[in-house]
């Protein structure tokens, strides 16, 4: 039996888990992420910590088949980092860096494309060979799996499908600087964004006038309870999400798209609103594509960059 590191690196911790080779988490811990100096302590502190739980398990390097690394930020097939703003990165190859500083084969990927890899592998894509990962958080994030194979694109920023635009005539900027991204509608921001806008320009009665601030789970749960305004809200919110997924599913044919995220904890009642919107705009031949949650929950990521270091070293 030999066994990797799977790590999934965030603004605020890094999650790192211990796998077999058959893909079967068998640890899994945190540790904070240290930002100070422009993030020159983050690999060191994840090397201590790795080499610190193979000294306490007594397991030898020799059985160690590498390691893989999520990163918030694009990385190219290399493992060069083109800048993580979060975390004071700017351009560096990390795969060079973190190998350096545990002597052990690094892959490394963009966070949410590792994450999407994870539940092709083990989560709500398992078993297909197509498909589109979808979270839908405070921003939205992608990861496309083709024929098996994770797309990373060539600058290291394939599936950031977030940023696709909706309304060229938006007038507020997303964080991107662009204007009309679909993360402006699609994201639990957008909901809030969308449920402000309807409020303040109608009259429809409304539990949520009560509420300051408005959550996204305050408008799904009224729209749950009936709330007219919450329903009309949600209602272009499922549109939105409904023509972004169309225009991806156009381009790519997937046999699932997974929806992950906070926002994908509504379950059902998302998959639902989303779909009839989905119908209506996708293009016949890729209108068979299904729709399913994700599985894997905060470990997604710690799963696909396993799978990375699994795939490079031919396991």
């Amino acid at each position: 039996m030999r066994y990797g590191f799977g790590v999934d690196l965030g603004g605020t911790t890094v999650k790192i888990a211990f796998f077999e080779d058959t893909g079967k988490m068998l640890e899994k811990w945190e540790i904070p992420t240290n930002t100070q100096e422009n993030g020159k302590h983050i690999l060191p502190d994840i090397a201590a910590s790795i080499r610190q739980y193979l000294t306490e398990k007594g397991c030898e390097d020799s059985r160690i088949l590498g390691i893989g690394i999520g990163v918030p930020g694009p990385v190219n097939g290399e493992g060069v980092v083109n800048r993580c703003i979060n975390l004071g990165w700017g351009v560096f190859n990390i795969a060079q860096e973190l190998g350096a500083l545990t002597g052990f084969p690094v892959t490394a990927g963009n966070d949410a494309n590792v994450a999407a890899l994870g539940e092709f592998w083990q989560g709500g894509g398992k078993d297909c060979r197509n498909m589109v990962f979808v979270t839908l958080g405070t921003g939205v994030g992608g990861g496309i799996v083709v024929d098996g194979h994770l797309i990373h694109g060539a600058h290291g920023s394939g599936a950031e499908i977030g940023h696709m635009i909706l309304e060229r005539e938006e007038a507020e900027a997303c964080n991107c600087g662009n204007h009309g991204c679909a993360e402006q509608y699609c994201s639990a921001t957008g909901v809030v964004r969308l449920a402000t806008r309807y409020l303040a320009s109608h009259d429809t009665p409304s539990s949520l006038r009560a509420l300051s601030p408005i959550t996204c789970k305050d408008v799904f749960d009224a729209g749950k309870a009936g709330d007219p305004a919450a329903e009309a809200i949600l209602a272009q919110f499922y549109q939105y999400t409904g023509h972004l997924l169309a225009l991806v599913c156009n381009t790519i044919d997937p046999d699932v798209v997974v929806l992950g995220g906070g926002v994908s904890k509504a379950g059902s009642m998302l998959l639902t609103g989303i779909r009839p919107y989905f119908d209506k705009y996708v293009f016949h031949a890729a209108s068979g594509c299904t729709f399913a949650l994700a599985t894997l929950g905060n470990d997604a990521g710690a799963y696909g960059a396993f799978k990375l270091a699994l795939d490079a070293c031919g396991g």
